[in-house]
């Protein structure tokens, strides 16, 4: 089973995507002036329809992590809004202000296409993001998730049916499990 890759970018790129969330969310909880904040986008990757999450993290913790996972709206318009979205409306954390924004590093996960998978335990952790999916409720992770977390496959898939809200082992029984892949890049790399 192979899944479909993440849209391929270039350095460049990948910069404009960071300085786009980066100064969306300057703007919008009021650090620096709407004015400021012209940018034109020529890159044709970054028009193209994907799904995208932006983490924040603050001295290497979490601050917030909001995605849209459907391939419906281009990239540069997804990342905006779920940027905004991770600095002001992540349910687990208050709004980022003015005062913490310098030290937030901001890091994009670009989605592949989501791909229902035969064999759950043959992920590959690292390469894999899952979605686990019951008709009713569903969770999603990342693929460095896993990584930073040290997971094996089978921990990866009972997190993530967790995350959904389901008993660890409901991708066994009840549950669809979806792999994706995301290209992902920080401000940090």
């Amino acid at each position: 089973m192979t899944s479909g890759s993440a849209v391929l970018l270039s350095a460049l790129e990948r910069r404009q995507l960071l300085c786009i969330a980066r100064r969306s969310v300057a703007v919008t909880i009021g650090a620096v002036s709407t004015r400021m904040f012209e940018f034109e986008v020529a890159a044709i990757a970054l028009r193209q329809h994907a799904g995208a999450f932006v983490t924040l993290r603050l001295d290497h913790v979490i601050r917030g992590c909001i995605g849209h996972i459907e391939a419906d709206r281009p990239l540069v318009d997804v990342v905006r809004r779920v940027a905004i979205a991770a600095a002001t409306e992540d349910p687990r954390f208050g709004p980022v202000t003015a005062n913490e924004l310098p030290g937030i590093v901001f890091e994009v996960s670009v989605l592949g296409p989501l791909v229902e998978h035969a064999d759950p335990l043959q992920i590959e952790v690292g390469r894999h993001g899952l979605v686990v999916d019951d008709g009713v409720s569903h969770g999603l992770l990342l693929p460095q998730v896993a990584v930073e977390w040290g997971w094996d496959a089978r921990m990866f898939l009972a997190q993530t049916c967790k995350k959904a809200g389901l008993g660890s082992d409901a991708w066994r029984t009840t549950a669809r499990v979806f792999v994706f892949e995301a290209e992902v890049f920080g401000e940090d790399d």
